[in-house]
């Protein structure tokens, strides 16, 4: 093992902090990132939604109309 104890693994040779901080700001960027990308999509989908359902009615008015 390149390390002897837990201490020094979490030390990394005097270097623990930087690369602590980096792993943290990768995956907190990732995170956002996610949760940017899902939350876009959620309101994408919603906005679909509420046109397909628009055109429906819109289709149902027309027929009504047509068939007075």
């Amino acid at each position: 093992m390149a390390f002897d104890s837990i201490s020094d693994f979490f030390a990394m040779g005097g270097y623990g902090f930087y690369v602590w901080l980096s792993y943290g700001l990768t995956f907190f960027a990732l995170a956002v990132l996610i949760i940017n990308t899902l939350s876009k999509k959620n309101k994408i989908m919603k906005v679909v939604e509420h046109r397909l359902s628009r055109e429906q009615r819109i289709k149902k008015a027309q027929n009504r109309e047509g068939t007075l």
